[in-house]
């Protein structure tokens, strides 16, 4: 499982440190492309707002994954806690749910600066 996630990981970081070169090609070659209706732009976008949202999605997943398993932990553990570590528990799911509604956010505005919507 470790392999597979530093994989991942290396890959991810290859992709963006690769990212400029690319996009700076197709930054040459826009105007043209503009001219003749070239949708790549949109593409782009689109593909970068899944990724955003899927990254975030997994993140949030795996964090309050972890969350809950500790204060289930920790209330077996210590069952006259448990009023504590589920009040706690709440206030943290919120804040790692907020960072997945960001990247919504986030997302959404990548879509409206390239007029996906319009």
């Amino acid at each position: 499982m470790k392999k597979i996630i530093s994989v991942l990981l290396i890959t991810l970081a290859l992709i963006c440190l690769l990212a400029p070169f690319v996009l700076a090609e197709e930054a040459e070659t826009a105007p043209k492309a503009a001219a003749s209706g070239d949708s790549s732009g949109k593409a782009m976008a689109a593909l970068a707002a899944g990724l955003a949202i899927g990254i975030a999605a997994l993140g949030t997943g795996i964090g309050q994954g972890i969350g809950l398993s500790k204060a289930c932990e920790g209330t077996a553990r210590n069952p006259g806690a448990s009023g504590k570590i589920t009040t706690t528990l709440i206030i943290g799911l919120a804040m790692i749910e907020s960072l997945a509604i960001y990247a919504l956010l986030v997302a959404l505005g990548i879509l409206i600066n390239q007029k996906m919507f319009f």
